[in-house]
């Protein structure tokens, strides 16, 4: 997995905890302001509309979260590529006092909402359903005209790109020229189809892995089977292959179709491919292979040493990393639960009686992927909505 895939995915993880987090945060009346503004929006345009709102506004409390909008807003002279989120107002802690916060960031991916509210709590929706839609599925669409490359990312479709192609039909008639006919039209068909299996891997494979979490292949005719029969696809994206739909037409017209065809098969790919990485660690533990690790220190032994070929990470994972500093300055790593967090005898070095500081903490998912980037493992992230019984 490359760098920039991991910056994605420690992101997510970051945005989740967050959406978790605000969702259960609650303020008074109206003392909190939710603001999301997509890519296209202008930071002119909506400071404008924040200080209409701050004079019409006869409660104190949602005056003084419209202007922590309009703090949060300085920050930029234009809204970033993937469009911007503010968070922002006073809340109430769980001993029933107030806290002003201020959150404002760019998500990890183009949002398309666009939303003002000032209520009593944070309204995460928009960033809920990035979450849910982050998935990416290629799409190969092949007619005797040409071939289009596609993505498909939650609700947004993309073509990547397409050329055209010229396939001549063959004959019936079967005299000499005929046939002669048929052979060259062949030869015309075999190649077309390699140049639509090199385009899939040049458009599909970067950093040698396939970009996609799966592929859909879509033709109106048989090509589709040919071009796997005759095992012109490279094998990282043949395997990734999870529907195979015939269209009525190519182009984007069949892209659309094959969208429209394929959506039961594309809510289903990440519960699949979750359940079957399970099965292969209990695999791989009943047979006493000892190609495995688990739990914390055990899988960061692991990762240290190289031997790791997939890191499997629980999305919910509530264990934080803690790096403690005893009064000779020595820097110690440790892992807490919220429970274990809250212990006060974890803070207190056991030789020396000594009370150790909190010099760094961080969520042991951030922790996990800043170490395992230079190790050459690829990263996989799990759900409890696998079908495995744990």
């Amino acid at each position: 997995m490359s760098s920039i895939d991991v910056n994605k995915q420690t992101e997510v993880w970051k945005t989740k905890r967050l959406v978790k987090s605000l969702s259960m945060v609650r303020g008074s009346d109206t003392s909190i302001v939710s603001l999301v503004m997509p890519p296209k929006d202008h930071i002119s345009i909506i400071n404008s509309t924040l200080a209409n709102e701050c004079r019409a506004s006869p409660n104190t409390e949602a005056q003084s979260a419209i202007k922590l909008a309009q703090q949060c807003l300085k920050h930029y002279s234009q809204v970033p590529p993937n469009g911007l989120v503010v968070y922002c107002g006073t809340i109430l802690t769980d001993e029933g006092k107030e806290k002003k916060v201020s959150i404002h960031f760019e998500p990890f991916k183009p949002i398309n909402t666009s939303l003002y509210l000032c209520d009593n709590k944070f309204h995460v929706e928009a960033l809920q359903e990035l979450l849910d839609n982050d998935s990416s599925f290629g799409f190969i669409i092949i007619d005797g005209n040409g071939c289009l490359y596609g993505r498909v990312t939650g609700s947004t479709s993309e073509v990547i790109t397409q050329f055209t192609a010229d396939l001549p039909k063959e004959q019936d008639r079967g005299d000499r020229s005929a046939n002669r006919f048929n052979r060259l039209c062949e030869g015309m068909r075999y190649h077309y189809l390699r140049k639509v299996a090199e385009t899939a891997t040049q458009v599909f494979i970067s950093n040698n892995r396939v970009n996609e979490t799966g592929i859909i292949l879509a033709s109106s005719a048989e090509f589709k089977h040919e071009l796997q029969k005759q095992n012109m696809l490279d094998l990282r994206i043949k395997a990734k292959i999870i529907n195979a739909v015939d269209v009525s037409h190519g182009g984007v017209n069949g892209f659309n179709q094959a969208i429209s065809l394929s959506q039961e098969c594309l809510s289903n790919v990440k519960l699949e491919q979750e359940t079957k990485l399970i099965e292969k660690l209990f695999d791989e533990i009943s047979l006493d292979t000892g190609k495995y690790s688990y739990g914390i220190m055990d899988t960061l032994k692991a990762l240290d040493m190289g031997a790791a070929e997939t890191l499997i990470v629980w999305e919910s994972l509530d264990v934080n990393c803690l790096i403690l500093s005893g009064p000779d300055g020595i820097e110690v790593e440790r892992f807490f639960t919220p429970a274990q967090e809250a212990d006060r005898s974890n803070y207190v070095d056991k030789d020396t009686g000594a009370e150790l500081e909190v010099k760094e903490k961080m969520p042991m998912l951030e922790r996990l992927t800043e170490i395992y980037k230079n190790r050459g493992a690829a990263l996989e992230s799990v759900t409890d909505r696998s079908t495995v019984d744990l």
